[in-house]
């Protein structure tokens, strides 16, 4: 039986259990459940923080799991990352009081509050920089320059409305984008693996693309197929009135609008779009 970390609580856990419901597997109804068996489908779930998810992996506690990818860097555990999920983006930055700093080069000599302080020590240690020191706080990273515990901060940044408020603003190029992931062990292919992977990546599919289906002109396919190639090659099928054609082609959803615009200006009519709910590729 395959066993599966996934985050209970905090911004990857809502995200994690949706996915992995929408792959067809079984998920807690109560958040007090800490392991949920689902036999169906030969896996179990253990609900852990989000933190020591990529150590029970690297252990081998657990066979796989899903993190954040700057959680995973941070924990220096034998884990490694193996599929991008798409969600819980963010971008991992250095801060510090508006006007004092504009290059990695400003930051030597300097103390560095973050929350992940193995991360950011690797990042330094990979650009030869070396900080007066690494302040380990477990978060509000943003108050401990004022509160002259640090220097500038190395954090997670969203909007940056928070940093603003602290009279913070953001320097030299990210250390990291990160993304929830889905990690295993190093070298270790469980099995189960292959088929989680595949759901998962149907899932990504699914999200990312849309099924178009339209009538065209017989003279115009090619100029039509050029707008909608597919993954592959789109589905031609002929009409009844034998001068048109129906075609189907999956297609990028953040592009249907246009795509359509340009189909309806090649001379299709009867466009259609349809959400895919799960997919193989």
């Amino acid at each position: 039986m395959l066993r599966i970390a996934v985050p209970n609580k905090g911004s990857l856990s809502e995200p994690a259990t949706d996915m992995l419901r929408e792959a067809g597997y079984r998920q807690r109804r109560d958040s007090r459940e800490l392991v949920l068996a689902d036999p169906e489908n030969d896996v179990e779930f253990f609900f852990l923080r989000p933190r020591d998810v990529a150590v029970y992996v690297g252990s081998g506690t657990v066979d796989v799991g899903i993190t954040g990818r700057d959680l995973l860097l941070d924990s220096g555990a034998q884990a490694d990352e193996h599929l991008a999920l798409g969600f819980a983006g963010s971008t991992f930055r250095f801060a510090a009081p508006a006007g004092t700093a504009s290059s990695l080069e400003d930051i030597a000599g300097k103390r560095i509050a973050t929350s992940y302080n193995v991360l950011v020590a690797s990042y330094l240690a990979e650009k030869g920089v070396e900080p007066a020191g690494i302040v380990h706080l477990d978060g509000a990273v943003e108050s401990s320059v004022k509160l002259g515990v640090a220097d500038l901060i190395a954090d997670v940044v969203e909007t940056g409305t928070t940093l603003r408020a602290a009279g913070l603003e953001v320097f030299g190029e990210p250390i990291l984008r990160s993304e929830a992931v889905l990690i295993k062990r190093h070298g270790v292919d469980a099995a189960g693996v292959d088929t989680l992977t595949r759901r998962l990546q149907g899932v990504l599919t699914a999200r990312e693309y849309v099924l178009m289906d339209y009538d065209i002109p017989l003279a115009l396919v090619d100029a039509a197929v050029a707008i909608t190639p597919g993954l592959e090659s789109p589905t031609v099928s002929p009409l009844h009135d034998r001068e048109w054609a129906a075609v189907r082609a999956m297609v990028p959803r953040k592009h249907t609008n246009r795509v359509m615009d340009d189909l309806y200006d090649t001379g299709a009519r009867a466009i259609i779009v349809t959400s895919i709910h799960a997919s193989r590729l």
